[in-house]
């Protein structure tokens, strides 16, 4: 089975790395940053750029065919732990209103830096798309 990349058109034109790759059903989500479609880092602070980096790597899930409900794992890079967990009640009110109250196992990794200076978040995962909703290859490439 050749993997296959998953680059929705409304994210930032991949250069060097796929937003995604499935292989078979399983969808393996690239990091995703608070880039914005122009590709500048969402101002605001780590609520904001929560948002935006969970919004792109949902985008990427749904042009596979997925749904939060099929995330099984998430590893969230922060660049500043104690400020993710300030904002902790508001991160988890944002997740409720892009994915909903299910979570998938998690990791949060503490880093020094990212590969956007501004940035201070990176999320990256695994999802699992049951047959029923998979898109085709050729609609996921």
């Amino acid at each position: 089975m050749t993997p296959i990349p998953v680059n929705p058109g409304s994210l930032p034109a991949p250069r060097g790395y796929s937003h995604g790759t499935l292989s078979g059903n399983t969808l393996y989500l690239g990091g995703q940053t608070a880039l914005d479609a122009d590709m500048t880092i969402v101002p605001g602070g780590i609520v904001e750029q929560f948002r935006q980096a969970f919004g792109n790597v949902l985008t990427t899930l749904r042009e596979a065919g997925g749904e939060p409900e099929d995330l099984v794992s998430i590893t969230i890079y922060l660049t500043d732990i104690p400020d993710y967990q300030a904002h902790g009640k508001e991160i988890g009110k944002v997740w409720r209103e892009l994915a909903g109250p299910v979570y998938p196992a998690m990791a949060g990794i503490g880093c020094t830096s990212l590969w956007q200076p501004e940035a201070l978040i990176e999320i990256l995962g695994v999802a699992v798309i049951p047959d029923r909703r998979l898109r085709s290859p050729t609609a996921a490439a």
